[in-house]
């Protein structure tokens, strides 16, 4: 048998499994797919023409809540009554500029005390977003997906929350997994 091997043989490999190696290795090749670039980092661009404001309003003599919500509108508990007097109220806007189909998970900073023109503090709860967390971005650049974020304002009596400006600043994490 040694005889008919060397014979078929003669020392070298036959043309047609050195075209099937070749070809077996080049279609490896042609079908391997490279490193997949990293992620484009997500860039948060704070609106700052449309930040948490919750308008104005009368506290009764219990005090109690201003909400804000996402969608833009506003609710109150307790003894607050909602009035207008040309001050609006809107929810804090934030644009996301991702990849679409980036998946972005929103984590609410701690709650906040804002200090008062005329004395006195408010304590600011971050509230839900709109879309909720976790979201999806879809917008391509050079356009951004816009996240609204609200919050609740706890209001104590006339005594301890003197009526002015109350002002402070709070913090919201975008994740990218």
């Amino acid at each position: 048998m040694e005889k008919i091997v060397k014979r078929f043989f003669n020392g070298k490999l036959p043309m047609v499994i050195v075209l099937f190696l070749a070809f077996f290795q080049y279609g490896f090749l042609a079908n391997a797919q490279g490193p997949e670039n990293p992620p484009r980092p997500v860039i948060i661009y704070v609106n700052p023409a449309q930040g948490l404001n919750f308008g104005a309003f009368y506290q009764g003599g219990s005090g109690g809540t201003v909400t804000v919500y996402p969608n833009g509108s506003r609710s109150t508990t307790g003894s607050v009554i909602q009035t207008s007097q040309g001050f609006s109220f809107s929810a804090a806007i934030f644009e996301v500029d991702a990849e679409p189909g980036t998946l972005v998970t929103i984590l609410n900073g701690p709650d906040v005390t804002l200090m008062g023109s005329n004395g006195g503090t408010m304590t600011l709860s971050i509230g839900t977003a709109d879309p909720p967390s976790p979201f999806i971005t879809t917008a391509a650049s050079p356009s951004r997906t816009m996240i609204r974020i609200g919050g609740t304002l706890t209001i104590g009596n006339p005594l301890a929350n003197p009526p002015g400006n109350y002002n402070g600043t709070f913090s919201v994490t975008f994740i990218q997994p």
